[in-house]
C-alpha cells in the first residue's frame, strides 16, 4: 500500500515537471537522466530530436537497440515519432546496488548508412527502500560496574538507496541512563553506539529496553525502529579485543564451496564466562549469504559462487562479544581476484544481406561488437578473419568492429561466404570464441552471354525443305536469374537484296535456326548472318556471332544444248563436202549444264546415227568428226542423235539431233529440191513468177560457187568448216547464262566470221572461218523456211 502511494507521489512530480530527464550532448553520445521504478510506456525523452534527425527517418533506417542475449530490455524505441520510453519496471538498486551512479548504455544502430549511437541513461534513486535492521531485537548485556562513558557498539540499520536517500540519522528513544553517539564512516555509513551517561544499578532496575530509530534522507523519509534490551548485570570488566581492525583478504573468483577465506581471532582478558568470545556477521548487506562465519572459530568460508564480474569486493563487519555482552568490532575487506574464465563472446549487430557483387573494396557490410566480462589483462581481445576472403575488420568505436570488403567481390566464382570471425583473449591460458557469418552475394549483370564459337559454319544443299533445321547456336551467360537468361534474334541485314528474315528464322530462347526458304545453289551460293545473343538484364549486355552458310550443289540442272538449237519450224543442216577426210571436224554440239563442279561436267555420245562408222564425237568437246574419207556411196543425208550426259549423281542428260548433208553444190541437195516443189505446188504465182525466181535462183548459184571455187584455190589446203564454236545468234543462249573460263563448255580459243548477203532479209548464210589449221574448205551452212522460199520465188 504504501509503495503504491509513494508511485502516485513519484508520478505527480512527473506530471507537474518537477521530475524532467535531462539530455546531455557528448560526442558521438547522448545522455538522459530520469529516476527510477518509472510506468511502463513512459517518455524518457525523443531521440530523433537528440540525433538532429528526421522522425521519419528513423523507420526508413531499421533503428532498433542492440541488447546482448537473455538480456531484460528495459528499453523501446517509437521509431515513427522516435519516443524513447520505459519496457520494464526499473530498480536502480537492482541493477547498480550501492554504486553512486546508476548509468545504463544503450547502443542505437541505424541502417542505410551503418551507424551506431551509444546512449547513456542515469537512473536516478529514488526513495523506494526504508531503513532496515538486521534483528528485530537487540539485546545486550551489561554490568552494573560499566564506568560512565563506557561505549556499546549498536548494528547498523541498511538502506538500499543512496544519497540522500540512504540512512541519513538515527535516534534513540529517551532514558535517563544512555544517549546515542553517531560516527559518520568515510564511506558515508554511520555508526552508532549506545553511551552510558548514568551509571546503572542491577539492584534498582535488571532490564531495560530502549527504542533506535533509522531514518531516512529521502522525500518522504522513511524509517525503521529496533527494540536494545539491555540486561544489568555484575561486572566484566574487559571486552573482546581483535588482533586487527581490518582484515583484508583476497580471493580468486570461482573458488570452491567452502573454501576458508580468513580467520578472524579475538581475545578476552577475562576468565570463564566473562573470556568466552562469540563471532558474529554484523553488516546486512545483499551479499551477506556469499560468506559465512563459524561463531567460535571465527573463519569465514565461502557459501556461495564467486564471480568477480558481478562483485569484484566485499566489506563486511565482524563483532566479537564475551559471554555477557561486551563487544568490539573489526572489518573484513574481501577483494575478488579475477580468473580468465570468460571466452570473448562476438556478436553481429547488423548485416547488410545479401550485397552486391559489384561493391567497391572498403565497404561496410556489417557490424560486430566483441565483448569479455573479464578485467585488466584478461578482457584484452585479438581478432581474426579467416584468410582469403575478401573482407577484413576495422575498429570502429571502443569494442565495435566494422566487416568491410577488402577486394572485389564475383558471384559467379564465389556465389557464398562463410565468414568465421575468431576472438582470443590475452589471457592464461587464453579463451576464445567464433562466430560464423553466412553471407551471399547479389547477382549484378556484368556478364554478357558468351557463344561458345567464335564464328559458325554451315553447309546446307541446295533445294531444302522450307522449315527444315540449319543448325543452333548457343551462348553462355554466367549471371543468376534474368540476368544470365539469354535470348537470341538475328541482327537485320541483307542477302542479294532481301532481308535475311526471309531466308532464316531464329527461335529466341532455343538459337535454333530454321529455314524459310529453299535455297538455289545457282542463285547465291553462300552468304552470312548475325546473330545477337542478348541477356534479361537491367541494363542488357549482348554479344554477336557471324554464321556463314554455304550452299552446296544438287545435280537438278539438265544438260541445255547452245548448238544446234531446238527444233522448230526452221531445220539447219551442216553441209559437209564430198571430199572431207577421216578426223576433220565437221560440227560440235555445244552444251553448258547450270550445276557446277562434277555435276556440271558434261559428256557426249552417240546415241543413234544413219551411219555409225562415219562420224563420232569427242566424248568431252562434243566435236563431231568423221572417222574415215566420205566415199560417194555415202548417203547424202546423215542423222545423227547426240546424248549430253552430266557427272551429278544421278546424272542428268538431254538429246539432240544433228542432220549432216553430204554434197558439193546446194543445188544437188535433195532437200532443197523438195522444198522448191513443195513450195511449186503450193505457191499461186503465175509461171512468170516462177521463170524469174529460177533465173534469180540460177544467178545466185552461180555466184555461190564462184566464190567458192576461188576461195578454195587460195587455200588449197583442206580445211575443216568448223572448229570448235559456232557464231550463234544470242537468242540460243539460256537466261542467266554466263560464260565462265575453263568451264569445260566454251573455249575462248574459237573466234567465227560472219557474211551476210545483200538482200538476204531473214535468210542466214554462214559462212564461218576459223584461225585453226583443221578447218574444212568453203561449205556454206544454209538455213531457210518455207517462208523464206516462198519470198525467193
Amino acid at each position: 500500500m504504501r509503495n503504491n502511494v509513494y508511485f502516485t507521489f513519484i508520478s505527480m512530480l512527473w506530471s507537474c515537471g518537477l521530475i524532467l530527464p535531462t539530455l546531455h550532448s557528448a560526442t558521438g553520445e547522448l545522455s538522459y537522466s530520469f529516476p527510477e521504478e518509472m510506468k511502463k510506456g513512459s517518455v524518457i525523452g525523443n531521440i530523433a530530436q537528440g540525433l538532429g534527425l528526421d522522425r521519419g527517418r528513423l523507420a526508413a533506417r531499421k533503428a532498433h537497440f542492440d541488447t546482448e542475449e537473455n538480456r531484460m530490455q528495459y528499453f523501446d524505441i517509437n521509431v515513427n515519432n522516435g519516443d524513447l520510453s520505459v519496457a520494464h519496471r526499473i530498480d536502480r538498486e537492482s541493477l547498480c546496488g550501492q554504486k553512486p551512479s546508476c548509468v545504463l548504455q544503450l547502443e542505437l544502430v541505424l541502417e542505410n548508412p551503418l551507424e551506431l549511437q551509444r546512449i547513456s541513461l542515469h537512473v536516478q534513486d529514488i526513495n523506494d527502500n526504508s531503513p532496515q535492521f538486521q534483528k528485530d531485537v537487540m539485546k545486550m548485556e551489561i554490568q552494573e560496574s560499566t564506568n560512565k562513558g563506557t561505549r556499546f557498539s549498536l548494528d547498523e540499520a541498511h538502506d538500499a538507496d543512496i544519497g540522500e536517500n540512504a540512512i541519513k540519522s538515527y535516534s534513540l528513544q529517551s532514558n535517563e541512563h544512555f544517549i546515542l553517539n553517531i560516527d559518520t564512516q568515510p564511506v558515508g555509513r554511520k555508526h552508532c553506539e549506545l553511551v552510558l551517561e548514568k551509571e546503572l544499578d542491577r539492584e534498582t532496575e535488571r532490564e531495560m529496553h530502549l527504542l533506535l530509530i533509522a531514518v531516512d534522507g529521502g522525500s518522504p523519509q522513511r524509517s525503521a525502529t529496533v527494540s536494545i534490551n539491555i540486561a544489568v548485570l555484575d561486572a566484566n570488566d574487559n571486552a573482546p579485543v581483535f588482533s586487527r581492525a581490518v582484515y583484508k583478504a583476497i580471493l580468486p573468483e570461482n573458488s570452491p564451496l567452502d573454501t576458508i577465506v580468513i580467520t578472524v581471532s579475538a581475545s578476552d582478558a577475562d576468565e570463564g564466562v566473562n573470556g568466552e568470545v562469540m563471532y558474529e556477521l554484523n553488516h546486512v548487506s545483499e551479499n551477506s549469504n556469499v560468506f559465512s562465519l563459524d561463531p567460535k572459530s571465527g573463519e569465514v568460508r565461502v557459501v556461495s559462487p564467486i564471480d568477480y564480474e558481478q562483485e569484484s569486493n566485499y566489506e563486511i563487519r565482524i563483532s566479537a562479544k564475551d559471554g555477557f555482552g561486551l563487544a568490539s568490532f573489526c572489518t573484513l575487506i574481501i577483494d575478488i581476484a579475477d580468473v580468465n574464465d570468460n571466452p570473448p563472446v562476438v556478436a553481429l549487430k547488423s548485416l547488410v544481406n545479401p550485397i552486391q557483387e559489384n561493391v567497391l573494396p572498403g565497404t561496410e557490410i556489417g557490424i560486430i561488437t566483441v565483448q569479455d566480462r573479464d578485467s585488466d589483462i584478461n578482457r584484452q581481445v585479438k581478432l581474426s578473419i579467416q584468410p582469403h576472403a575478401p573482407f577484413k575488420l576495422v575498429p570502429s568505436i571502443k569494442n565495435y568492429y566494422s566487416i568491410v570488403t577488402s577486394g572485389e567481390l564475383d558471384r559467379e566464382t564465389t556465389a557464398d561466404y562463410d565468414i568465421t570471425i575468431t576472438a582470443t583473449d590475452e589471457g592464461s591460458p587464453p579463451l576464445s570464441s567464433s562466430k560464423a557469418i553466412q553471407l551471399s552475394i547479389a547477382d549484378v549483370n556484368d556478364n554478357p552471354p558468351t557463344f561458345e564459337e567464335k564464328s559458325y559454319s554451315v553447309y546446307v544443299a541446295e533445294n531444302n525443305q522450307q522449315g527444315s533445321t540449319l543448325c543452333s547456336v548457343t551462348a553462355r551467360d554466367p549471371d543468376w536469374g534474368q540476368n544470365g537468361k539469354v535470348i537470341y534474334s538475328l541482327l537485320p541485314s541483307e542477302v542479294n537484296g532481301y532481308q535475311v528474315s526471309s531466308f532464316l528464322s531464329l527461335n529466341g530462347n532455343t538459337g535454333r535456326i530454321h529455314t524459310v526458304r529453299s535455297f538455289d545453289y545457282e542463285q547465291f551460293r553462300s552468304f552470312k548472318v548475325y546473330v545477337m545473343a542478348r541477356d534479361n538484364g537491367s541494363p542488357p549486355l549482348s554479344s554477336n556471332v557471324t554464321l556463314s552458310v554455304f550452299i552446296t550443289d544438287v545435280n537438278d540442272n539438265t544438260p541445255q544444248i547452245l548448238y544446234p538449237a531446238p527444233e522448230g519450224n526452221s531445220f539447219m543442216n551442216e553441209l559437209v563436202p564430198k571430199s572431207t577426210h577421216a578426223g576433220a571436224l565437221v560440227s560440235k554440239v555445244l552444251a553448258v549444264d547450270g550445276d557446277s563442279g562434277q555435276n556440271a561436267w558434261l559428256s557426249y555420245q552417240i546415241i543413234k546415227s544413219t551411219d555409225p562408222g562415219l562420224f563420232k564425237i569427242d566424248l568431252h568437246s562434243g566435236a563431231i568428226r568423221t572417222q574415215r574419207d566420205i566415199s560417194d556411196s555415202d548417203s547424202t543425208k546423215q542423222n545423227i542423235v547426240i546424248m549430253v550426259k552430266d557427272n551429278g549423281q544421278p546424272s542428268l542428260s538431254t538429246t539432240c539431233s544433228v542432220s549432216l548433208l553430204i554434197s558439193d553444190n546446194m543445188a544437188d541437195v535433195p532437200e532443197l529440191k523438195n522444198m522448191q516443189s513443195y513450195d511449186g505446188k503450193s505457191s499461186k504465182l503465175t509461171s512468170y513468177l516462177i521463170i524469174a525466181l529460177v533465173s534469180v535462183s540460177t544467178f545466185f548459184i552461180t555466184f555461190i560457187v564462184i566464190v567458192l571455187g576461188v576461195r578454195f584455190c587460195r587455200r588449197r589446203k583442206p580445211r575443216p568448216l568448223f572448229d570448235g564454236a559456232l557464231a550463234l545468234p544470242s537468242a540460243y543462249f539460256p537466261p542467266n547464262y554466263a560464260e565462265v573460263d575453263a568451264s569445260g563448255t566454251l573455249r575462248s580459243t574459237h573466234n567465227y566470221d560472219t557474211y551476210l548477203t545483200t538482200g538476204s532479209r531473214t535468210s542466214d548464210f554462214r559462212f564461218a572461218s576459223s584461225y585453226t589449221d583443221n578447218t574444212l574448205p568453203a561449205g556454206p551452212t544454209l538455213v531457210m523456211t518455207p517462208e523464206d522460199l516462198a519470198d525467193v520465188f
